[in-house]
């Protein structure tokens, strides 16, 4: 796992910013089990609100009551939004997203951005195993922030584009995060309003760690259907789908069900998740530590005459070695020298803070950081 020998595999607990493995040794946690973590693990009201729901009840032959609040809270802080579904998974969302836009519109080809990732199933699995050129048939690629490549793939399958599915900014693995060029998303949503196509936001990574109102809102866009799941619970399995009205009576028509999805204490921890983001300030807390966190970086890398790039918003950064030449030999080597003093980052995935993470939490990952380039610099890797 990220670099054998030098990670854990298994973890017996979490707290806050620090996460512990099988063998009793401690960790700063900048994956956030991915991104849900967003306000630190186990979070003590998110925690009550979830075990309030489940003296009640959870799994049962309908909803709860706090499905309809948790609707109308994301909805009341979604400037664009009339309506929500829940499901689990950033997959389930973002599959449900594309048969909402071929519903909406009778056509059959969704633009994604090549190397995008929007989950496992078939159509959109970043490996081919398992899957058949029929299940891609009708996915057509564009290059992120090139609307000329959007136009290529719009005029190739004219009259037959369905939706374009994007992220607010490109956080591929194995690759520099890119934010969206000046006009990018604006003209991703002039040429859907042209064509009578859907946009749709996969939110999914960066959704609540730039802003409550969606990514879409930092970056002045506003979807026709967005894709929430990560830090949406906290930790708690859950997604959301988010619609503009016009497009309420199409989603009634597309099937969208499982088992588990009307599960109420997941929905419980999402309505207290969103509270706390709310009331504690945490989008602009990450985003302040994370300043902080890349300026202490890039002035330690300098020191070391090593040149790297560290991308992306403040809540999600990531950083590559110049020298690396896409073989991630000297990312793997820092990240496994931060692994061994105690700090969980990735060597080709993006990072996540949480509002757990505060100065001295900071403080602490840059000693840690200080001590990984200097056996970068001695040459490790």
């Amino acid at each position: 796992m990220l670099v054998p020998g030098a990670y854990p595999y298994f973890f017996t607990r979490a707290a806050g910013a620090r996460l512990w493995d099988v063998d009793g040794h401690e960790y700063l946690d900048l994956v956030c089990s991915y991104g849900p973590i967003v306000l630190g693990h186990r979070h003590p009201r998110v925690e009550e609100a979830a075990a309030r729901q489940q003296a009640a009840g959870d799994c049962m032959n309908g909803p709860a009551p706090v499905f309809v609040e948790l609707a109308e809270r994301l909805v009341a802080l979604t400037p664009w939004a009339d309506w929500a579904v829940f499901a689990k998974n950033g997959s389930d969302v973002c599959t449900w997203a594309t048969q909402m836009a071929r519903a909406a519109t009778g056509r059959r080809k969704v633009l994604t951005a090549r190397g995008a990732y929007h989950g496992t199933p078939p159509w959109c699995s970043p490996l081919p195993e398992g899957t058949t050129p029929e299940d891609r048939a009708h996915v057509v690629q564009f290059e992120y922030n090139d609307l000329e490549s959007v136009d290529a793939a719009l005029a190739a399958h004219e009259g037959d584009v369905a939706g374009i599915l994007v992220t607010p900014f490109r956080h591929d693995a194995f690759h520099d995060q890119e934010l969206p060029a000046p006009g990018f998303l604006a003209g991703l949503r002039a040429r859907c309003d042209r064509i009578g196509a859907v946009l749709v936001l996969d939110d999914v990574r960066a959704g609540f760690r730039l802003d409550l109102a969606g990514s879409g809102t930092h970056f002045g866009m506003e979807p026709d259907l967005t894709c929430y799941s990560k830090a949406l619970g906290n930790g708690y399995a859950i997604s959301a789908g988010l619609g503009r009205g016009a497009l309420r009576d199409v989603a009634k028509r597309v099937f969208f069900t499982g088992t588990y999805w009307p599960s109420a204490v997941p929905m419980a921890a999402a309505l207290a998740c969103l509270a706390e983001l709310e009331a504690g300030g945490a989008v602009a807390a990450m985003a302040a530590m994370g300043e902080r966190l890349r300026a202490g970086m890039e002035r330690q890398a300098a020191a070391h005459r090593l040149a790297v790039r560290y991308t992306g918003p403040p809540a999600i950064p990531f950083m590559t070695f110049v020298d690396d030449a896409g073989s991630f030999e000297r990312s793997r080597a820092f990240a496994a020298a931060c692994a061994v003093h105690g700090v969980y980052l990735h060597p080709h995935h993006n990072w996540f803070l949480s509002a757990a993470l505060g100065e001295a939490e900071v403080a602490r990952v840059l000693e840690v950081t200080e001590e990984a380039f200097a056996a970068v610099a001695a040459g490790a890797g």
